[in-house]
């Protein structure tokens, strides 16, 4: 390594926790532009507590698709793999009796097993993970009405709550008291839940040799094998992370709607991608940022409430959040270009 290379690679963690800060600055700014201009929006019970508990979900659902990128495909069944794991819990839940903790465990598992699968797949067939995941998705919608037709019809929904389940939904931290002091009503449960697992993903692949081997085989899956890393092994490992973080939204989201419907997962490709592309992970694989997820996602949520308080219609909503989009994925094939110049 010549001392140019060695400068330059020691320069890259300050430059990127810059980048963050910087991410973080313009969502501070965005989220008081919005407070000083539209009536409202700093109303804890209304706006501030369902923005938080929305960027919960979203932000799981962006760790999901997180780790697909990290190895630099994308994963575009996180959606119905969230939907898979509603659908398990939710039957366990109204024909097994079983508890909160347990038929959410079981959900998770059967939406790892189908990332596993997935993943399978894409390393023995030698199939682009755009197509096979793209099929996975039509394939488990089917799967998934077909299950709530055959076991709900015709709700279409689990509506049995497991104790407990309502405390996760309403529960906020003035639940939470030490002493007199109690937490304030208008922060989640599920936010702090959320941040917990931002941490444990980014100590994953930032401290554990698992999660360093992912990023290397995104980076170049050549070079990683020549290595002597099980690239296909971490393939695998990759998407069947994707599918149990993607679960994980899927139950938070049941559990936030009050039901477990056929309707869970129908609009969270979208938002899979916007957290971590806003929050600094490249498309093209071997970095990724999981607190910038989280940032990322609350950005896209506040200009999603800010707008929905001003009166902006949907159809002008999701035109904002394209260009947003559309912009982030410019300015980072701009600084990749300039990088190798």
């Amino acid at each position: 390594m010549t001392a140019a290379t060695g400068s330059v690679a020691a320069r890259r963690p300050r430059l990127r926790a810059d980048s963050l800060l910087v991410r973080t600055l313009i969502t501070a700014v965005v989220f008081l532009a919005f407070a000083l201009t539209t009536n409202g929006f700093l109303n804890p019970q209304f706006t501030v507590y369902p923005l938080l508990r929305d960027t919960a979900t979203l932000t799981v659902i962006g760790l999901a698709q997180l780790c697909a990128l990290a190895i630099g495909q994308l994963n575009l069944a996180v959606g119905r793999m969230a939907a898979v794991a509603a659908m398990v819990a939710g039957y366990c839940y109204q024909f097994l009796g079983l508890g909160l903790i347990e038929g959410a465990l079981l959900g998770l598992t059967a939406a790892a097993a189908t990332g596993a699968l997935t993943g399978l797949i894409i390393v023995r067939a030698h199939v682009n993970a755009f197509i096979v995941t793209l099929a996975m998705d039509f394939a488990l919608l089917g799967l998934v009405l077909a299950f709530y037709q055959a076991f709900t019809a015709p709700l279409n929904a689990f509506t049995v709550k497991p104790e407990g389940m309502d405390l996760i939904r309403n529960g906020s931290l003035n639940g939470l008291c030490i002493g007199d002091m109690c937490g304030p009503s208008w922060v989640p449960v599920l936010f702090l839940f959320s941040l917990l697992i931002v941490a444990l993903v980014s100590v994953f692949f930032s401290r554990t040799t698992l999660g360093r081997e992912l990023l290397a085989t995104g980076s170049n899956e050549r070079t990683a094998r020549l290595s002597g890393i099980p690239t296909e092994r971490r393939i695998v490992q990759a998407h069947t992370l994707s599918g149990l973080l993607a679960g994980l939204a899927g139950i938070m989201l049941a559990m936030t709607n009050g039901s477990f419907s056929a309707a869970i997962g129908e609009n969270l490709l979208i938002p899979s991608f916007l957290g971590p592309v806003l929050g600094g992970t490249p498309m093209t694989g071997g970095f990724v940022s999981a607190p910038g997820t989280a940032v990322g996602t609350f950005l896209t949520q506040t200009i999603r409430q800010g707008l929905t308080l001003k009166g902006i219609g949907l159809d002008w909503l999701n035109i904002a959040l394209g260009l947003v989009l559309l912009a982030a994925l410019s300015v980072g094939q701009i600084r990749r270009r300039r990088g190798r110049s």
